[in-house]
């Protein structure tokens, strides 16, 4: 048996217009581990968040084979923005993946205050979304994700709408939690800088219509936290390898 705990063959994405067919993603093909982190890195308009929005069944593959080697597979799928609801307290927020899948028991909503309590959101928990800044904001919606015990985890640039300092510092606390609960993730981004401090393995691609260009096996010499990883001495050749493969900025 596989110890991929998803392997994706082939992924092929065909739009269709009043102008006719586009083709945004040709032949993609990777796997991912168990508790392995992934990023995809690539230019604008390549397709990146297009493969998550497939591997979360919201968009239909044209062609290829998705296998997830594992039954009933949960995945969790966190977004750019927060999408916190206003009205709703943080741990109201918090439980509303359980309450979409009729999964809100008592058990499992204790299971979301201790997650909240585990990761420095306590205080908070009877709170409104206002009353947080961005950075914690985006902890409720990743506790949110995790709420649903999902096998992979799915970042859509969760740190894009933050400023630098908040970035690094939740990339931090991101990588921590998911180490933490041993979650396997796969994390689309357009900062090389993150991808590299923050995984395994790096999926490059190209310009539409979106190959895979190369993997690149992130191999540091004293890995720890994303913001320690960045002064690591490879960091700087990962950065030069990927920017080469690069067709343009991303």
């Amino acid at each position: 048996m596989s110890d991929n705990i998803l392997e994706i063959k082939n992924l092929s994405k065909i739009y269709h217009n009043e102008k006719g067919e586009m083709l945004a993603l040709k032949d993609i093909s990777f796997s991912i581990k168990k508790k392995e982190f992934i990023s995809i890195v690539g230019p604008s308009g390549c397709g990146k968040s297009t493969i998550l929005t497939i591997l979360a069944n919201i968009l239909k593959k044209s062609q290829g084979e998705i296998k997830f080697n594992i039954e009933n597979p949960k995945i969790g799928y966190m977004l750019q923005e927060d999408s916190l609801f206003p009205w709703r307290t943080v741990l109201d927020n918090a439980c509303l993946g359980l309450e979409i899948r009729k999964e809100k028991t008592e058990k499992n909503k204790n299971k979301v205050i201790n997650l909240l309590k585990k990761y420095g959101l306590g205080e908070f928990i009877n709170s409104y979304p206002d009353s947080l800044s961005g950075g914690l904001k985006q902890r409720v919606a990743l506790i949110r994700t995790l709420a649903i015990n999902p096998d992979i985890l799915l970042l859509d640039e969760p740190f894009s709408a933050l400023d630098y300092q908040t970035r690094l510092s939740l990339s931090d606390d991101l990588k921590r939690i998911i180490k933490n609960e041993n979650k396997t993730a796969i994390m689309v981004t357009h900062d090389i800088g993150e991808a590299i401090s923050m995984s395994d393995k790096i999926v490059i691609i190209s310009n539409r219509p979106g190959i895979v260009k190369k993997i690149i096996k992130v191999e540091l010499k004293n890995p720890g936290t994303p913001t320690e990883n960045r002064k690591d001495s490879n960091f700087i050749k990962y950065y030069d390898m990927i920017w080469k493969e690069l067709d343009n900025h991303v």
